[in-house]
């Protein structure tokens, strides 16, 4: 993106995710303090070495048909109902359907699909096998089945770039609707992979808390005590919009996309790259024209683990200092992956709308090398003349680095 394009504005938002099945259920459980993580009782689980996550407890049957159901992983599934809540919001607008796309990311897509349809292959045989299974898998199922439910024909992206696919959606999005070649996109991320597999080979790397003990107080970025992330599911959608588009239909204005960056570290395929991390940042400031003094608070991605926050911590204070409120909401949800950029949006939107910032669950004490002013009250009230901007960083396996500058109505 380049500063002085035409604002993408945000007419609609929309989420599932462990702590809610709507925006307005899950706004509220951040600002009263609440956790979705919880132990899990999945009989799979019993050998892990890791027993809890952040798992979406609503029925989707209530939300879905049927043959939805049927058809779609529930990676699909939470996009879809996502994108419907967000399209309502946006007030279901008249589009050109070929100046109207669609840009999903998603981590590992439906994973659980091909475990669950492997299984069935291995222990009953091939007739067993669900005629759904190849579009059930397919990454870009979540975008496919969002464009074909709102008849979105001018595109069905799907950014995979492990935890930074849903931001960098977004940011796909926005310049899509700054450069002229949509009028409405509907953005973000999603991923349901909590299963046996992926909290293996997460844990195996030590990248999970272990707190099995106690799960509502496991994650908890920025803390001194953190020991890892928790694994969850879940999906977050914006409604995207041009100016122009958005003016003449007299839509309700809940934000823009002022700006955004995607870089890639070049560098290791799990380690993140401190310098890349601010570089990010200090684009994603250049491309909608703001200086590090014009954003009002930062939501990091900081996901709970002892390496990475403290290092996306340092990247943060050496672009916007240690006085700026820095919040983590992932100590409320865990970290949804794919879906965690896009989720971070959604809540930077609703911050900005309601002047209050969601703080950091569980933090009993700043780890001090973050060097940070992290919100560790439930919820923070933005004082007037604090700049009404927010950013998000989003950052993923393979050096993905996103940042997202989200502005006010």
């Amino acid at each position: 993106m380049s500063a002085g394009n035409p604002r993408a504005l945000i007419t609609g938002v929309g989420t599932v995710n462990p702590l809610g099945s709507s925006v307005p259920e899950t706004w509220s459980a951040l600002v009263s303090g609440t956790s979705g993580i919880a132990p899990l009782e999945a009989e799979w689980a019993e050998q892990l070495p890791v027993k809890m996550a952040g798992q979406v407890t609503a029925d989707l049957s209530g939300h879905l048909s049927t043959r939805e159901m049927k058809r779609m992983d529930r990676c699909g599934q939470l996009a879809l109902i996502a994108a419907r809540e967000a399209w309502k919001q946006a007030g279901a607008p008249e589009v050109d359907p070929e100046r109207f796309a669609v840009v999903i990311g998603s981590a590992y897509g439906g994973l659980g699909s091909t475990l669950e349809q492997d299984r069935t292959l291995a222990e009953s045989g091939p007739r067993k096998v669900s005629p759904h299974t190849l579009t059930r898998l397919m990454v870009n199922g979540p975008a496919a089945w969002v464009s074909i439910d709102l008849g979105a024909r001018g595109g069905a992206r799907t950014p995979v770039s492990a935890c930074a696919s849903g931001a960098e959606a977004i940011v796909q999005a926005a310049e899509m609707i700054r450069s002229g070649a949509a009028d409405v996109v509907i953005a973000g991320g999603v991923d349901a992979s909590v299963n046996d597999l992926v909290i293996t080979g997460f844990s195996q790397i030590r990248a999970l808390s272990t707190r099995n003990e106690d799960p509502q107080r496991a994650s908890r970025p920025f803390d001194g005590g953190r020991d890892g992330f928790v694994l969850a599911e879940g999906a977050g959608v914006v409604v995207l919009e041009s100016e122009e588009h958005a003016r003449a239909r007299g839509a309700a204005v809940l934000g823009a996309v002022a700006g955004g960056s995607v870089t890639s570290d070049a560098n290791d395929i799990v380690a993140a790259d401190p310098a890349m991390q601010r570089r990010v940042m200090q684009k994603a400031l250049e491309s909608a024209g703001l200086a590090a003094e014009d954003i009002g608070f930062v939501h990091a991605h900081a996901t709970s683990t002892p390496v990475g926050d403290k290092l996306e911590g340092q990247a943060i204070n050496a672009i916007f200092g240690a006085g700026i409120p820095v919040t983590s909401t992932k100590g409320h949800t865990g970290h949804l992956l794919g879906g965690a950029g896009a989720l971070a949006a959604v809540v930077v939107v609703e911050a900005l709308r309601t002047g209050m910032l969601p703080g950091t669950l569980n933090v009993e004490a700043v780890d001090p090398e973050v060097q940070l002013n992290v919100v560790t009250e439930d919820v923070r009230h933005l004082q007037p003349g604090t700049p009404s901007a927010g950013l998000v960083n989003a950052f993923g396996f393979g050096g993905h680095s996103v940042a997202l500058v989200i502005t006010g109505s």
